[in-house]
């Protein structure tokens, strides 16, 4: 069913757009390459295991942590999804 002027199935399309959206970000941000067996920003150690379990990782579990939390900050996704959260 339609609302006001979109058209069938439009809300669904802003929804899988936004989706398609995320996950190509989410790809074009993960490692590549060889591992680097010190850390870009603190130059510390990164572990054999970190280096096997992740390749191409290029920071040390420290600076990683740093990262995620100011990448999950500036996130400019609607968790909620609720039509309040996006008038706010």
């Amino acid at each position: 069913m339609a609302g006001g002027w979109t058209n069938d199935g439009a809300v669904q399309e802003q929804i899988d757009s936004s989706i398609e959206d995320a996950i190509a970000r989410a790809r074009s941000q993960l490692p590549r390459g060889e591992s680097l067996r010190r850390c870009e920003e603190c130059d510390a150690l990164i572990p054999e295991a970190r280096r096997q379990a992740v390749p191409g990782v290029r920071l040390c579990v420290a600076c990683q942590s740093e990262h995620d939390k100011e990448q999950q900050a500036s996130s400019g996704y609607n968790r909620r999804g609720s039509k309040d959260s996006q008038l706010r």
